[in-house]
């Protein structure tokens, strides 16, 4: 018999909206923080549509059912999920290159959303129940 310890047993899917109002929330927060700070708004407006472009493509993805039987369907959801945060990347590199202080703005803002869906999606799975 093998144990499971509490990190690797099956829980059901959480609900996916958590993650992405709480993400959504903290770039919503972050454009007073700007405002008052009289920090440019270039960097808030940057990641905020990156958020966007995300969380829309993350919406098209959802719709391709992960499948052991359909290994194209599963190998394009694998590559779409690598590609989304690489688009990121790209277009957060080349701000930065441009203009260091809307960049650096941007790659805060965008990383602290993505931390905050992370965080919550983490907790809304390991706050379940194991279904064994």
């Amino acid at each position: 018999m093998t144990r499971v310890g509490i990190l690797g047993a099956p829980r059901p899917v959480p609900r996916r909206w958590a993650g992405p109002l709480g993400g959504a929330l903290t770039i919503a927060l972050a454009l007073p923080l700007f405002a008052l700070a009289g920090w440019r708004l270039s960097g808030w407006a940057i990641a905020a549509l990156l958020w966007v472009g995300v969380q829309a493509f993350g919406l098209l993805l959802g719709r391709v059912p992960p499948s052991s039987q359909n290994l194209a369907a599963s190998s394009a959801l694998a590559a779409g999920m690598m590609l989304r945060l690489l688009a990121v990347l790209v277009v957060l590199l080349a701000v930065v290159s441009s203009d260091k202080d809307a960049g650096l703005a941007a790659a805060l803002t965008y990383g602290v959303a993505y931390s905050a869906e992370l965080v919550l999606n983490l907790v809304g799975y390991y706050g379940q129940e194991p279904s064994l």
